[in-house]
């Protein structure tokens, strides 16, 4: 039976049909269109060379400076854990991809795009930390101390391995219309939080007539998370939901593969950016030291 007979759904949760012998490759079957197959892989690889030494340098900066770290840190840190996991897996995806035939392996490879599912999660954690502590300051003072960010943290990864394990399962009736609920709502949540912090910043002094410089810094290092965050996501949020009026070839070797790639891709910017934020705070202290 040809892999683009099989329903749609199957093809979103498990990238392959499930219980089907074919002779033919992913690759194969996505031969007549094979530059977004080899932009995703390409990105993969990128996300590999670049991500795993990224995410381990933010936990090593993390775990360094644990004594001046600020209350994300924890969700951040997690981020990066399950940005590494995912960063593992190029090889494997690749020979499953261009040379493999046999759906076993794909069990191993659904289980981490679960976990990259669900990234969106922790990210949505770090954007109500900072609303919170830029919309509601007395709140999360008081908050400031206590232990709910760890149990947070544990929360988020219940879900996760629980839906990681659910997609490596792989024939869950229309199981994909939870990840589609998930990305849709992290998304407007993680949107919400960032306009409302631009928002706020962007309320300068009595005068308003000139915004202070370290809320100038903030609102920039917000407007580009914002930017980060719809260029990475928007395209499964605009995409998926509409997955039925595309045709099983389009959307399987095509728009599938364009809206993973660009949101397999954060598992590189994020730790890029936090990276890049660490080394402007390091040369704002020193400016201020010498001056």
């Amino acid at each position: 039976m040809e892999v683009s007979y099989i329903n749609s759904s199957l093809l979103f949760i498990s990238h392959r049909p499930i219980n089907i012998t074919s002779e033919l490759t992913v690759y194969d079957t996505c031969r007549t269109m094979p530059a977004v197959l080899i932009c995703y892989l390409g990105l993969q690889f990128i996300n590999m060379f670049l991500g795993i030494p990224a995410n381990l340098m933010v936990l090593w900066l993390i775990h360094r400076n644990k004594g001046d770290s600020c209350t994300s840190d924890i969700f951040i840190s997690h981020l990066a854990i399950s940005d590494v996991l995912f960063c593992l897996i190029p090889p494997l995806e690749l020979a499953n991809i261009v040379f493999l035939t046999t759906s076993s392996t794909w069990y191993v490879l659904r289980f981490f795009y679960g976990i990259k599912d669900s990234s969106p999660l922790l990210l949505s954690c770090i954007c109500l930390d900072r609303y919170m502590a830029v919309i509601h300051p007395i709140t999360f003072t008081e908050l400031k101390d206590r232990n709910h960010r760890a149990i947070l943290a544990i929360i988020v990864w219940v879900i996760t391995l629980a839906y990681a394990a659910a997609k490596c399962v792989g024939n869950i009736v229309n199981f994909e219309k939870v990840f589609t609920g998930m990305i849709l709502a992290a998304f407007a949540f993680m949107v919400f939080c960032n306009i409302s912090i631009l928002w706020v910043l962007k309320q300068s002094g009595p005068g308003r007539d000139e915004m202070h410089p370290v809320k100038k810094r903030a609102f920039k290092m917000v407007l580009i998370i914002l930017a980060i965050i719809v260029f990475n996501y928007f395209p499964p949020v605009a995409l998926f939901p509409f997955q039925d009026y595309f045709s099983p070839d389009v959307f399987r070797c095509y728009i599938h593969y364009v809206a993973f790639g660009l949101m397999d891709f954060s598992s590189s910017i994020q730790p890029m950016l936090y990276l890049s934020k660490v080394k402007l705070n390091c040369c704002h202290r020193g400016n201020t030291e010498i001056q």
